[in-house]
């Protein structure tokens, strides 16, 4: 009984440990937030360079044209209608 009453407080410890680390997270600014996001799943995906680096071309090619005018930005708040008209949502 003692072994079960040692485990059960020590997972009741690291469970608020982790409410403690999300309300920390929580609490921070969103970019920082994302920077937090980003590490936790590279964490549990690490990344492969191939994609990494295509993917960073992809990121360079539609900067650029966003800032040549040649394609127009869209804000979140459109895309999100868009997305909940076509799924129903």
């Amino acid at each position: 009984m003692r072994a079960n009453t040692a485990a059960k407080r020590i997972m009741e410890e690291n469970v608020l440990s982790i409410k403690d680390i999300i309300n920390e997270a929580e609490s921070l600014p969103v970019e920082e937030r994302v920077i937090v996001v980003d590490r936790l799943l590279k964490s549990l995906n690490s990344p492969d360079a191939n994609i990494e680096e295509e993917w960073l071309k992809v990121a360079k090619r539609r900067l650029s044209e966003l800032r040549s005018g040649k394609v127009k930005p869209v804000s979140g708040k459109e895309v999100f209608a868009k997305i909940r008209a076509r799924f129903d949502l």
